[in-house]
């Protein structure tokens, strides 16, 4: 098994004109520290416009900083969003080679369709299309850093003339390809495609283990590789604290997991399924503002996330104790152990909890 750390830089408010400075710099330590104590990946998303939830809207930047600073883990981008309207191929294969040569080699390559009707509604993607238009942009980037000149394509959503796309990844045919997995369906469609399966789901380790089973048998019957090569790799995100202090761990679990559950059904389902909570940007800051700058899971009316925030997360959902000894487990020893719970506590509430 390997590990690794998921950065979406959440930013809750309130915000001060230094915030998003400091939850990067912050960020950066952290990916130094992993490189250091032995992570074997660093994932970082691609979203816009979710505010507070996700500020990570140019993940090629932050892996490229990463890479300058780390020598051993690999980088990952989870994901690239594909639809062509989003990511025009031939650029997004210009800047997975670029990273893939910089870091050495250590770049993998995540997908995706992109989900909330805030993100693809910006970029004109219909929600009904973004399937066709991420299979699409996926074979044409694959080609661009594979063919020698690319040899054009005349597709439904694409169009491109033949030219050479430069330059040419490290790794040979492609880096590793990965798609973004939510559903079981989703990830025997990374297997049909050859494609390792990088999961964002809550489920337990009874039904992971069966999406395994099942990823790697459709592997083996139905494989039909998307890319050059094959990647059968799966992977699990799910959040994970850890120190010798257990009563600490709680309760930043407690609220961070808890504002990480309320952002996901906030843009996820709440913005399109409650009506009360369609609202526009400015009626957004407005709301804001009157509830002295954060949302809380505690405050949407109707809501059953505030069970995620409760002072006992043993009862939260998909949050389970480890213990070693008479604290919780930590990855890290002494000094690194200190300073990765404070850059975990200062890139998530850049303030301190309200």
């Amino acid at each position: 098994m390997k590990i690794g750390g998921f950065y979406e830089h959440q930013l809750p408010r309130p915000w001060t004109p230094d915030s998003e400075h400091r939850l990067l710099k912050d960020a950066l330590e952290q990916v130094e520290l992993a490189d250091r104590i032995g992570y074997d990946y660093v994932w970082a998303t691609e979203h816009h416009f979710l505010e507070e939830y996700a500020h990570s809207s140019a993940p090629e930047i932050f892996l490229a900083a990463c890479a300058a600073r780390t020598k051993n883990v690999r980088l990952g981008h989870g994901i690239v969003q594909m639809p062509p309207y989003i990511n025009q191929p031939a650029r997004v294969a210009e800047r997975i080679a670029t990273l893939d040569l910089i870091s050495d080699g250590r770049c993998d390559f995540g997908t995706g369709e992109g989900a909330a009707e805030i993100e693809l509604g910006g970029f004109s993607v219909a929600q009904e299309e973004k399937r066709a238009q991420w299979l699409e942009g996926v074979q044409t980037v694959v080609r661009m850093l594979v063919e020698e000149p690319f040899m054009g394509i005349d597709g439904r959503f694409i169009k491109a003339p033949v030219r050479n796309v430069v330059p040419k990844p490290l790794q040979k045919p492609h880096p590793p390809l990965w798609l973004a997995c939510s559903r079981r369906e989703t990830i025997l469609l990374a297997a049909k495609l050859g494609l390792g399966a990088l999961t964002f789901a809550f489920v337990s380790p009874e039904e992971s283990r069966q999406w395994v089973r099942d990823y790697y048998a459709t592997i083996e019957n139905e494989c039909e590789p998307v890319g050059y090569a094959i990647n059968p790799n799966i992977a699990m995100a799910c959040p994970f604290l850890c120190d010798r202090d257990e009563d600490l761990v709680h309760r930043m679990a407690a609220e961070h997991h808890g504002f990480f559950m309320y952002g996901l059904g906030h843009y996820a389902f709440f913005r399109t399924a409650r009506a009360e909570q369609d609202q526009s940007a400015g009626e957004l800051h407005e709301s804001a503002n009157k509830t002295g700058g954060r949302r809380s899971a505690r405050r949407l009316p109707g809501s059953d996330l505030s069970r995620h925030t409760r002072s006992d997360p043993d009862r939260a959902p998909g949050f389970r104790g480890i213990r070693r000894g008479p604290g919780a487990v930590s990855l890290a020893g002494g000094e690194d152990a200190t300073r990765a719970a404070v850059l975990i506590d200062r890139a998530f509430w850049p303030r301190g909890p309200a």
